[in-house]
């Protein structure tokens, strides 16, 4: 690898001093690859990006082995990551049972799943929009008991394979809910990479006016059509300063069509160094990782830093 070279760093008005990434490559971009990758493997990726500074590494996912193969080692991963003092490490449970399942691995976050649409809510909850909620409450109740923060993910937020466009207001009944049965923050996922700015900004003024802040809203963009940092861009000139974003640009949804690699750790941490936006993160120990993942994968890394900087 080439030694990394450094964006010119000039700021922009209306943007934060830091952004929060919040890496969800261990879950969401491994859960959807097709052969079954080592834990030891899965440790090693974790350990690396914590390593890079990252202060968030979302780890893996309590949910059954018939729906996500993947990750059906949670426990065994929970158990060999080397934690660092400060960085947290959030898990993915769809129910009681699987929060039980993270409590006893020594999970500290957690985060539940929604959707925004109909079909997607079926498709992948097993149950209508209308009544998914009831999925989460017994988890946001136990979870509030333990006093364990809960993040709501809301998937289909500007468009869905089956339903297309999505009213922005649905979006917002979806997220106040969420909000109000517990979750402390909550992530506005473009799972088929639809959004464009005006859609993001739009939907976080919408949320605001009704009565979610700022720091309470993260952003989950996928990068499909190429809109993944544009959107970025428009969600931190909105005030949103946490982001969601996967080294590599692995990942995507394996229950919706059309959902393809997330919005690249390295990608996103090059455009905000070049705005003079502190992220705490190491550029040369992030892209080391995700090429040497995308060496055990078997494939070229897809994130365009990554390329760039690899030649």
């Amino acid at each position: 690898m080439s030694p990394v070279h450094r964006p010119s760093r000039v700021s922009m008005d209306n943007l934060p001093d830091r952004v929060r990434i919040w890496e969800v490559g261990p879950r969401d971009g491994l859960q959807n690859e097709a052969s079954i990758i080592e834990t030891a493997t899965k440790i090693e990726f974790i350990n690396r990006l914590t390593d890079s500074g990252l202060p968030v590494v979302e780890a893996t996912s309590f949910v059954r082995a018939d729906r996500i193969p993947q990750l059906a080692d949670g426990a065994e991963v929970m158990a060999g990551i080397s934690r660092r003092a400060g960085t947290r490490y959030p898990v993915l449970v769809p129910n009681v049972k699987g929060l039980e399942a993270a409590v006893t691995a020594d999970a500290k976050d957690i985060a539940v799943f929604a959707s925004a649409t109909e079909t997607f809510a079926q498709r992948n909850l097993g149950r209508s929009r209308s009544n998914q909620m009831e999925m989460f409450a017994p988890v946001l109740d136990r979870a509030c008991v333990d006093q364990i923060p809960v993040r709501g993910y809301v998937s289909m937020c500007f468009g869905d394979p089956w339903e297309g466009f999505v009213d922005p207001s649905r979006v917002v009944d979806v997220c106040v809910e969420l909000v109000e049965r517990g979750c402390s923050d909550v992530s506005l996922g473009d799972t088929i990479g639809v959004a464009t700015p005006g859609q993001v900004r739009q939907l976080i003024n919408m949320l605001v006016a009704a009565g979610i802040g700022v720091e309470r809203i993260g952003v989950h963009f996928h990068d499909t059509y190429g809109q993944a940092l544009s959107n970025t861009l428009a969600a931190l000139q909105s005030g949103v300063w946490t982001v969601d974003a996967s080294a590599g640009g692995i990942g995507g949804c394996p229950y919706a069509i059309s959902a393809t690699g997330n919005l690249a750790t390295e990608d996103l941490v090059w455009m905000l160094d070049g705005l003079g936006i502190d992220t705490g993160v190491d550029l040369d120990k992030l892209i080391t990782t995700s090429l040497w993942l995308a060496e055990y994968l078997g494939r070229p890394v897809q994130s365009r830093v990554g390329r760039a900087l690899s030649k």
